[in-house]
Parts: C-alpha cells; structure tokens; sequence
C-alpha cells in the first residue's frame, strides 16, 4: 500500500522550539573561537539568532511538499519516499540514499535534473524515475522499535522498490550510509539492484590490505580518523546517554551536526557558507527536531555494529555488480588505491572529481548528476 503524504509541522512544536534557542544560556559557555575543539562559538550564535529571527521552516517544508511524498509500509515500518517519474520514453529506476546526519534535503534541487534532463540542456533518454526515502529512523519514516543497521536496511529498501514500487530492476546510489546500504544492495540484492554509484566507502574487505600502498592508505585513515572518531563511537555504543542531552537542546543538535557539514566539506577559505547557506544547514538540523529522530537516527551506527561492523564477513564474495565510483578530493575518508575497491566490487567506472567533499549532492549537484547519467548509459 502506498499513501500520499504531506508534511505539516504544526506552529506549536516550531515556536517551542525557536523559544528553546532563544533560551540557550551562552553565558555558561567559553567563549571559544575557532573549529579547534569542536563547532565554532561565534557561529554557532550567529546561525541561533538567524534561526529565530530570519529563519522559515514552513518555507523549506513547502519546498519539500512540491514533489510527490509518499509512505509506504515495509516490513511494519512506514518509509517516507519523494517519487519523480522520469519524462522518458524507459526511465531508469533510481534509488538514491543519504546518511548521517544528511536528510532528504541533500537531493532536492538535482530530483528534477535527474526525473526530467531536458530541461536542464540533457536528452530525455537519459531520465530517471527518482526514488528518494528517508532512512528508517530518519526524518519522516517511522522509527524501528530498535536499532537497525544498513544491511537490514538495504533488504527494506529493496523490498520497496521491487514488491511496493514493483520495479524489477533499479539503480542504486549513495554517499556515506547510503553507500554502505548500496554495498548491502549489490551484495545481497544483485537479482534486482543492476548498478551502484557510490560516492564513499563506507565498507572494508575482510582480508585487509594487501600491497604496500594498501597498507600505508590503512596506516594513514586510522591516523586521520583519530579526531573524527569520537561521535562515531558514541553513536555506536552509546547513542542512547547522548540523546537525553539532545532531545531538549536545538542547539545541541544543531552544534553536533555542523561540525560534520565543517570538517567534512570542500570549504573555501574555511568559511562553511562558502558551501552551505543558513537555510539549508538549519533546514536540515530542523529534519531531525521537528520530527525527534535525532535518537533513532543514531541508532543506524549501533545497528552496524551489530552486523559485524565495518568489514565484511570472512566468507564475502566480490559484488559483481556492475559500480562506479566517484571520487571527490575532500571525502572525510580518503578514498583506498583502486586496487583495494577492485576486490571489493566489479568496479566499471572511477571517475576522480576536481573538487568536492563529503556531501556530493549539495557541494558539487552537478559533477554528481552528471557521472550518474554517464554511468547509467552503460547500463540502459
């Protein structure tokens, strides 16, 4: 069964909310500048006092209810999905994923480059119907009744897109968790996922490195993660005693999220409005209050450890299908040698961008788009 869906938060819950952030006691802060130790105190202020004064949620809620919203329910579980069909005489079924601590809003302005090419200086037979959903846990699905990792994810997913969508081959594509859902997708999905772009990699190979320059790229990410690692372990073993601080602080959640959108981007000057706007980085902060999924959210990390955690099991086999990779120099982890990727997947595309981080879609839409539909034409 698939249902319209329209989202209307009501102004009670946003003006509890805008109060919460006029209320923040930043006098019981230290007043201390820079990204050093975490998200920076000036901008962290001066992005509150834009929320409560210039800031329109309703604004970004209709920007959303333009497209077609729908919930479907999956193994008990509603999945909220954006559905795009493509102006094309055979549209390609494509599903495309975010992570954490991205929303729907990441695909917004590139669905229509993707449903509907010709506008956009592009030829129609390159269209795509776009599939969209929320992360179960995330935004506007429904939340498991306990944690659930990327693997399940990926069978939920393909479930919606071959029993309820009835499509019987798609595309599947994604940075950061939904990379590691496509990894889940090709691996144990291949009769129906026919191709995955993936802009990370999220998932390591059970026999390690292998080369000497695979083991010196494995030397180097766990040196580079040693500052990044903190939200990921407490979201994995404890996400639970963080999310009682964050339930009644909209500063805190916007604090814990913007420090990704810093560190992990392609900024110019380290200025993080060289690349976010307010509203967008407060849009999507807004995705995970307005709908208090900032807990189950979390539960994503918990839930991968639970399968097994970043490697693959012993008894892996290469996923065949058909992936391309798209490289963008300023992912939070830096990409392993090509020969690394190769014994993970059937590798048919290795596209190195020239700029670009970790959210692809909203730092670089149109060097992603356009690797997608030139991948996608090998597989139409």
């Amino acid at each position: 069964m698939i249902e319209p869906f329209r989202i209307n938060i009501s102004n009670k819950i946003l003006e509890n909310i805008y109060d919460k952030v006029k209320k923040y006691p930043w006098n019981q802060m230290p007043d201390m500048d820079g990204w050093e130790h975490g998200t920076n105190f000036s901008y962290i202020q001066e992005i509150s006092k834009y929320w409560t004064k210039e800031f329109s949620w309703k604004k970004h809620e209709e920007n959303i209810n333009k497209f077609s919203n729908f919930k479907s329910k999956v193994e008990g579980i509603d999945i909220h999905f954006i559905r795009k069909k493509g102006s094309g005489p055979n549209p390609m079924p494509l599903l495309i994923m975010h992570g954490w601590p991205g929303s729907v809003l990441e695909f917004l302005h590139i669905i229509e480059k993707l449903s509907n090419p010709e506008k956009f200086g592009g030829k129609k037979e390159d269209s795509f119907d776009v599939i969209v959903p929320s992360l179960p846990g995330f935004g506007f699905s429904d939340k498991p009744n306990k944690p659930m990792g990327p693997k399940k994810i990926a069978n939920i997913f393909n479930k919606l897109m071959t029993e309820n969508l009835g499509y019987k081959k798609y595309l599947a594509q994604g940075g950061d968790w939904g990379a590691t859902i496509c990894n889940w997708l090709g691996h144990d999905h291949a009769n129906a996922c026919k191709g995955l772009h993936i802009n990370c990699l999220t998932m390591r190979h059970p026999d390690g490195p292998v080369s000497k320059e695979e083991k010196d790229w494995e030397l180097k990410f766990v040196k580079d993660q040693i500052k990044q690692d903190g939200y990921r372990t407490q979201q994995a073993t404890k996400p639970q005693t963080l999310s009682y601080a964050m339930v009644d602080s909209p500063v805190g959640i916007a604090a814990w999220i913007i420090e990704k959108f810093y560190f992990w981007s392609d900024l110019k000057n380290n200025n993080i409005e060289s690349v976010y706007s307010k509203d967008f980085l407060l849009a999507n902060i807004m995705t995970y209050i307005v709908t208090n999924t900032f807990n189950t959210a979390s539960w994503i990390y918990y839930g991968r450890r639970e399968e097994g955690g970043r490697f693959f099991s012993k008894d892996f086999h290469r996923i065949e299908v058909p992936t391309a990779a798209a490289l963008f120099p300023k992912e939070m982890s830096e990409w392993p040698p090509k020969s690394y990727v190769d014994r993970i997947f059937n590798i048919k595309r290795w596209t190195k961008m020239s700029k670009g981080g970790h959210f692809a879609a909203v730092e670089q839409p149109d060097l992603l788009v356009n690797d997608i539909k030139e991948f996608a034409r090998t597989l139409r």
